[in-house]
């Protein structure tokens, strides 16, 4: 156990693998389309957790960490564009629940 809090590969794979799953309940569970979102950016992030920690275990790889920067600039991109299209759906239903935008017509 002392060892999974020390910065261990197996203490950074395993909060990675508790935030993927917590984010993937999130997805499954909930209905509103923004908290769902939060929950796709929390599996993003433990998969940040994870490039990283094997990056680190690999000596300090460059190119991991560089992969995880590039990966941030998506996220970033795709948060932008995701929380306008959670805009636009209020806006036209008043609503964020996704079962009541099952479609995709206006």
């Amino acid at each position: 156990m002392t060892t999974l809090l020390q910065g261990s590969l197996q203490g950074y794979v395993l909060v990675a693998l508790l935030l993927f799953v917590i984010g993937f309940f999130i997805v499954l569970s909930r209905r509103t389309v923004l908290v769902q979102f939060m929950g796709v950016e929390l599996m993003l992030n433990a998969a940040n957790i994870a490039l990283l920690a094997f990056a680190r275990a690999r000596g300090g790889d460059v190119q991991g960490t560089v992969f995880y920067l590039f990966i941030i600039a998506v996220a970033a991109c795709e948060a932008a564009v995701g929380l306008a299209l959670v805009v636009g759906l209020f806006r036209h239903r008043t609503t964020t629940d996704t079962d009541r935008a099952d479609a995709l017509k206006l």
